[in-house]
């Protein structure tokens, strides 16, 4: 099997794949266009960051391709559907670079409430400017965070512990943190907040989350971070913003159109403000965060590919089975329909071939199950069931 990296996936991710006998391919950029559709040419699993869009076009084109994996928590860049629809599971990383991003918005609320950006800029121009204009401690002020989820929630309990008050505002029902507290709206944690950070996922409907409206109801003299989704944002309202004073500062990592490739010429309105920290999307980026990134998301699409399990795909069933030596597994992709795992097991018994482990699940339109029995099937019986109408995909494994 051929597997693609791009975007600078940790060499860690390579090394897994060519230890087990996989041909691996790496770049250093994104790809897009007939670019992505040359590349994918015989390649059966394609790891990706944040910048390489999936489309159901390009899954049509790379007619070998198995899965995918985002390295990367966010899974916004692929058609989760279309590769649903054709059988191609999607992997992410949800949880690996939690802590470097919470550790990069600490080290920013302490930077804007120091106003540091302007205090080096001066002293690499030569100009000694001792003052406490502008600079505060954060101790016992307010912090709000928009979104509690993984990131969310780390970032709670890492700012409670350096002395700042939490509120969190989540459209889903998330469980407080030490002495944070829920805020019933947005406009009530704006309200209440002297610095606002975002931590939402990449869907749809977050787009255009925070724009003239909502920056107009933060504090006056309080400070932004968005260290999420670019399209959250409207960065000219955020500049208007800055430039009024209303906002003393904001920290930015992302951004709705980033460049593809290291080196890349990139144009922001906040380029050039006063108290506005820009950075590369590199809320995720130390070295701790991708190697356990590369580790986890190469684990996951190994274990697809070479004992068919699927636990944390975003896209397909969840299933999962112990792997005894011995046994032969049969992994069967298939939509969703009643009987299916009578009518599979009805053949296994009419064959004589004694079951000795199984495992279904469904998600939406399809279900996947996973059949351990004593002896590879005969092929009669996994030609009825390739011929069946329900049918996605079959494969078969030694363990």
């Amino acid at each position: 099997m051929k597997v693609l990296l791009l975007e600078n996936i940790h060499p860690g991710a390579a090394e897994a794949f060519r230890r087990e006998g996989f041909e691996v391919e790496t770049r250093a950029g994104s790809l897009s266009g007939d670019e992505l559709h040359e590349a994918l040419d015989g390649v059966s699993l394609l790891g990706i960051r944040s910048n390489t869009t999936i489309t159901a076009e390009v899954l049509d084109a790379a007619k070998d391709l198995l899965a995918v994996g985002c390295f990367c928590i966010g899974t916004n860049q692929v058609d989760l559907t279309a590769a649903a629809e054709r059988g191609i599971a999607v992997f992410n990383a949800p949880y690996s670079n939690t802590r470097s991003v919470v550790e990069l918005v600490i080290g920013e609320i302490v930077v804007l409430a120091r106003r540091l950006t302007e205090k080096t800029q001066r002293m690499h121009e030569g100009v000694w400017d001792k003052s406490a204009k502008g600079a505060h401690e954060f101790r016992g002020r307010t912090l709000g965070i928009v979104g509690y989820g993984n990131i969310g929630t780390q970032l709670s309990n890492m700012a409670e512990a350096i002395g700042l008050q939490v509120v969190f505002y989540d459209t889903a029902d998330r469980l407080a943190h030490g002495n944070a507290r829920r805020m019933p709206t947005l406009d009530a944690l704006l309200a209440e907040s002297d610095v606002v950070s975002i931590h939402v996922d990449g869907r749809p409907g977050n787009a255009g989350l925070f724009g003239a409206e909502q920056f107009a109801r933060m504090k006056p003299r309080s400070m932004f971070i968005n260290a999420s989704r670019g399209m959250v944002i409207d960065e000219l309202a955020l500049r208007e913003n800055i430039l009024s004073g209303h906002i003393a500062g904001a920290a930015v990592d992302v951004f709705p159109i980033e460049p593809k490739a290291q080196g890349d010429e990139f144009d922001s309105p906040l380029r050039g403000l006063d108290n506005v920290i820009l950075t590369p999307h590199i809320g995720g980026s130390t070295q701790e965060a991708q190697e356990g990134i590369g580790t986890f998301v190469s684990r996951k699409l190994l274990d697809f590919v070479q004992v068919g399990a699927t636990p944390l795909s975003v896209n397909l069933p969840n299933v999962g089975a112990p792997n005894p030596p011995g046994v032969f597994r049969t992994a069967y992709l298939h939509t969703s329909t009643p009987g299916v795992l009578a009518d599979i097991n009805r053949l296994l018994a009419d064959a004589g071939v004694n079951v000795v482990g199984q495992s279904l699940s469904t998600n939406g339109d399809l279900g996947y199950v996973l059949t351990d029995t004593d002896r590879v099937l005969p092929e009669d019986v996994l030609s009825a069931l390739r011929r069946a109408s329900q049918t996605v995909w079959l494969r078969s494994y030694e363990l």
